[in-house]
């Protein structure tokens, strides 16, 4: 039996009834590893001695008590922008290259009290400053269903390690589309919650006000049990909304009929492929067998979500990033003269291309004589937009639309043309500047290649969100077909 490609709900009942060991589990997980991490580059850094130590103890303590935790003996992979404590976190950059934090994230401390076991951190776009997982100074990761394709991005390792059974469950994070569009390219299930229903106390920060840490799995139900580990207020990040945890598998009965669903026109506007469109539609066609409502609808202003978002992200960026100078930790550069030539010199080399290019348009969006010209203005857009959802979500239960509106493209094919990259998040960057849930699900694949279906909710019900995936993909079984690598 291989251990590492079965699910956390499947797993943890093995092991509460020890019919398997926690350290078998996470033995099988780096046997995969060895096995193909040297095509697919999902990682930065593994944990394999720390990770057996860890499954030990759990074995042990299981023996003695009996008692398991949700995620009791489960390897999770974690992305390297979120903070583990005496273990590297890079972001995929030069300029993070020898960090090692002295602490963990509140979301590595929540898995770790369920019991998960942190077995590495995944590759990722610099700084989560892309799409495709081409930017990280470790080099690109490779989608498992196609190695000469990307695997989306910036969560492009968790994605992949996962769809290549190198993990059970992974966390990512989701600025403008960091969760959904690798888990859509690479055929596994990502959430993108509510912002503010997750702690982001550990997380270095791309875009303040729009990122979230989300979770990654193979099943929606493994999405769900990972959330509600993750999920609830934090005293230490104050953008965390003071809600409780809560149970969020209690609602995965494939029950939905009556649920009122919207289908926005504005999604599958021009730009979309042909196929993609086909395979969403048709799950919207399922959805209806099962009972669900289906409506055409209408979202304005969605054309200006794009340029809006990039303006927003990039100002953030750009006062997020200066904290990176080489003088108290992170790389520096080698060179003589006075701290501006250290500065310059330290930046100029720790940073890549894309983030050099972002840092300088948000540094141009907040300058003096252009900061209400795009940074104000792009803010009052973006405040039209939320209202826009709001209003639609206000009559339906939930919005579908595509995650992505390309299939998965080759590596290199746009790495030369930002603005067609940029383009790519149309149908996942308004979701982000609403600040409300989504989900993408597997739902089929055109020419060999994965497709995922977004399933977009009301602020904090992504309950909602969860039982309409978990009912598609119970009828779908998508999620079930495996790459062969």
């Amino acid at each position: 039996m291989h251990l590492n490609r079965l699910t956390c709900h499947e797993l943890v009942e093995m092991i509460r009834t020890e019919s398997v060991t926690a350290e078998d589990v996470v033995e099988h997980v780096f046997r995969r590893i060895e096995e193909v991490e040297s095509k697919v580059n999902a990682f930065i850094s593994t944990f394999k001695d720390d990770a057996l130590e860890k499954a030990r103890e759990i074995d042990k303590k299981i023996r003695r008590e009996g008692k398991v935790g949700p995620l009791t003996g489960i390897p999770v992979a974690v992305k390297d922008n979120i903070c583990t404590r005496g273990k590297l976190t890079t972001c995929g950059s030069k300029m993070l290259s020898n960090y090692v934090p002295p602490y963990s994230a509140t979301v590595i401390e929540r898995i770790e009290a369920a019991g998960g076991i942190i077995i590495g951190k995944t590759n990722m776009d610099e700084f989560a400053m892309g799409n495709s997982t081409e930017t990280s100074f470790f080099g690109c990761t490779r989608n498992p269903w196609d190695l000469a394709r990307v695997p989306g991005g910036s969560s492009g390792g968790s994605a992949a390690a996962l769809a290549s059974d190198e993990t059970v469950l992974a966390l990512g994070s989701d600025t403008g589309g960091s969760v959904r569009c690798p888990a859509s390219f690479c055929s596994v299930v990502g959430l993108k919650p509510t912002y503010g229903a997750v702690s982001r106390y550990g997380l270095v920060s791309y875009a303040n006000s729009l990122e979230q840490i989300g979770p990654m799995a193979k099943d929606v139900l493994d999405c769900a049990i990972l959330f509600s580990v993750i999920s609830g207020h934090d005293p230490r990040d104050s953008t965390s909304a003071p809600r409780p945890p809560c149970d969020h598998t209690s609602a995965l009965d494939g029950e939905i009929k009556g649920i009122n669903v919207g289908v926005p026109r504005e999604f599958f506007a021009a730009g979309v492929d042909e196929k993609v469109k086909k395979l969403v539609l048709d799950a919207v066609s399922v959805l209806e067998d099962l009972g669900a409502t289906c409506e055409d609808t209408s979202i304005s202003y969605l054309d200006y979500a794009v340029p809006t978002y990039y303006l927003i992200a990039m100002s953030e960026a750009s006062s997020n990033l200066a904290r990176f100078d080489g003088l108290r930790y992170g790389f520096r550069a080698k060179c003589e003269g006075d701290w501006n030539e250290v500065f310059s010199a330290t930046r100029s080399e720790g940073f890549g291309e894309e983030v050099k290019r972002r840092i300088l348009l948000g540094t141009f969006a907040l300058s003096a004589g252009y900061y209400d010209k795009y940074y104000l203005k792009a803010l009052k857009v973006r405040t039209l937009i939320k209202r826009e959802f709001e209003k639609a979500l206000a009559k339906f239960d939930v919005l579908v639309a595509p995650t992505m509106p390309i299939l998965p493209f080759k590596i290199g094919e746009m790495v030369e043309d930002p603005l067609t990259m940029y383009m790519m998040d149309v149908d996942t960057v308004p979701v982000n500047l609403a600040g409300v849930p989504s989900i993408s699900v597997p739902c089929g694949f055109a020419d060999r290649l994965p497709v995922g279906l977004q399933i977009i909710g009301r602020f904090f019900e992504e309950w909602k969100v969860l039982k309409v995936a978990y009912a598609f993909q119970e009828n779908t079984n998508f999620n079930l077909k495996k790459p062969e690598i």
